[in-house]
C-alpha cells in the first residue's frame, strides 16, 4: 500500500501560493526570500528520490509540465521528475497528457486516489496542489505532511487548511530547523 506525502511550503500563517512565483499572485515568490541551506536543499532531494509517484492537482501539474521537462541536474532530482509517475486529479484535462509518464485519474476523486494509494509500492508525493490537499485531508487520506515553514506573514493568498478542511489531529513526529534564516522542517502524522 501506498502512503499519501504532502509536502508543502508554507508560511507562517498557513499560506502556501506561489512560494517560488510564477502565479497571478502579487506576493508570490516569499519562498526566496529565504536560505534555507544545503540541510533544507537536501531534504528535499532525498524526499523525491524516496518517493515512487508525485499525486498533483491540474494547476501545480501544468506549471511542473511547463517546468521540468528536460531539465537535469548533478543531484538527479530533474531525471528523477520526469521519469517517475505523475497522477493528476482534474475536471477539466483531458488525456494524453503531455509530461512522460502522467496519468490522468479519472472519475470521483476520492475513490481514485483511495484505488492508487491501495496499490503496492511507497510514497506518493503530493506538492502545491491546494485544492486536492484539501480534498485529501478532508477525507483521511494523508499519511503524512511535510511542512517547510518560512519565517513570514503574507495575511493573504491561498492557505493549506481553508475554513472548512477537516483535518484529523495531528502528532509531531520531527522538526528540523535548516539554513540560517529560521526555517523549520515540521513532519506530522495523523495521531
Amino acid at each position: 500500500m501506498g502512503r499519501i506525502v504532502v509536502s508543502e511550503f508554507v508560511t507562517l500563517d498557513g499560506v502556501m501560493e506561489a512560494p517560488g512565483g510564477g502565479e497571478d499572485f502579487e506576493l508570490g515568490g516569499w519562498a526566496f526570500q529565504f536560505e534555507r541551506g544545503a540541510e533544507g536543499d537536501q531534504f528535499k532531494v532525498d524526499e523525491l528520490m524516496a518517493s515512487d509517484a508525485l499525486l498533483l492537482g491540474r494547476v501545480t501539474y501544468e506549471g511542473f509540465a511547463a517546468a521540468w521537462p528536460g531539465r537535469e541536474d548533478e543531484a538527479g532530482f530533474g531525471q528523477k521528475f520526469n521519469s517517475m509517475p505523475k497522477y493528476v486529479v482534474s475536471s477539466t484535462l483531458s488525456e494524453p497528457l503531455a509530461w512522460n509518464n502522467s496519468h490522468l485519474l479519472k472519475g470521483d476523486p476520492v475513490e481514485a486516489v483511495q484505488e492508487l494509494r491501495a496499490q503496492p509500492g511507497g510514497d506518493i508525493l503530493v506538492n502545491g496542489s491546494c485544492q486536492l490537499v484539501q480534498m485529501l485531508a478532508s477525507n483521511g487520506l494523508v499519511d503524512e505532511y511535510r511542512l517547510m515553514v518560512f519565517p513570514v506573514v503574507l495575511g493573504a493568498g491561498k492557505r493549506m487548511f481553508e475554513p472548512g478542511t477537516r483535518v484529523p489531529k495531528l502528532k509531531l513526529v520531527n522538526a528540523q530547523p535548516v539554513g540560517s534564516d529560521g526555517v523549520v522542517i515540521l513532519t506530522y502524522q495523523p495521531a
